[in-house]
């Protein structure tokens, strides 16, 4: 019987990426996201490409009544979910602390922190029913050390790591395991979206050497959710070669 996957933010980036990596190992996919066309241009191509059959649901994770709506409203044959991928998350804005959006605040901590938990809630009786299931959070080095102007977008991933970290120990006795994959820079949408649409801002992040690829990111979850039952990798930082940690990238000719 396939494996089920349920991936957050799959409308692009990091969990696209997923959906075609879990689809191509033979899970089949409940993919989620606000806008629902991309989720259905993306279900038709896992069909096409797969042969796999996904569940749509367009729902906003910030929403905690949409959240719990959403889940369970999932039909009884696809509720033996056995891999969460909380993968919902952005950054806002990029500013000094005094002179930063409350807004754009709001907004991550809604989404990357309060989102993550709904989701988690919501899904966490099904896999205790079969005392089995895997959470993949999707933290970043920005969880692991502060940089400047990086305020309230660093304190949620820190928020994703200790989450992370407490879900593995209060899990323990329904064998739930729970990994924390922490990327550095990636070339997505996602310095688009933290620079509010300009394009010029968010190529320079990644001039100069090469960043991975939501596919990168994909394959490894895949790979952390495809070892042996009595095996988990807790915690999982990975950058490429050219970046050390937060601080240091090496942009070379």
């Amino acid at each position: 019987m396939s494996k089920i996957v349920l991936i957050t933010g799959a409308t692009s980036g990091f969990g696209e990426a997923m959906a075609l990596n879990y689809a191509e190992a033979g899970y089949k996919t409940i993919i989620t996201g606000r806008r629902k066309d991309r989720l259905e241009t993306l279900a038709a191509r896992l069909k096409t490409e797969f042969n796999t059959i996904s569940l749509i649901l367009s729902y906003d994770v910030q929403n905690k009544e949409e959240s719990f709506q959403a889940i369970e409203s999932i039909p009884e044959e696809w509720r033996a979910i056995d891999v969460l991928i909380n993968n919902a998350g952005l950054a806002a804005g990029r500013d000094y602390f005094d002179e930063a959006s409350l807004s754009d605040w709001e907004t991550m901590i809604d989404t990357n922190v309060k989102g993550l938990i709904y989701t988690t809630k919501a899904v966490l009786p099904y896999m205790i029913a079969r005392q089995k299931g895997h959470i993949i959070n999707i933290g970043s080095t920005a969880g692991k050390e502060v940089y400047e102007k990086g305020n309230a977008y660093c304190a949620t991933k820190f928020a994703v790591n200790a989450l992370s970290q407490s879900m593995r120990i209060d899990l323990l006795r329904h064998k739930i395991k729970v990994t924390c994959i922490n990327p550095g820079a990636a070339e997505t949408e996602f310095s688009l979206v933290r620079f509010k649409g300009d394009a010029e801002q968010a190529a320079k992040v990644y001039e100069g050497y090469q960043a991975m690829t939501a596919d990168d990111i994909a394959k490894i979850a895949l790979y952390c959710s495809s070892l042996p039952s009595h095996l988990c990798i807790n915690d999982l930082v990975v950058t490429s070669l050219a970046q050390a940690n937060s601080f240091y990238t090496y942009k070379g000719a």
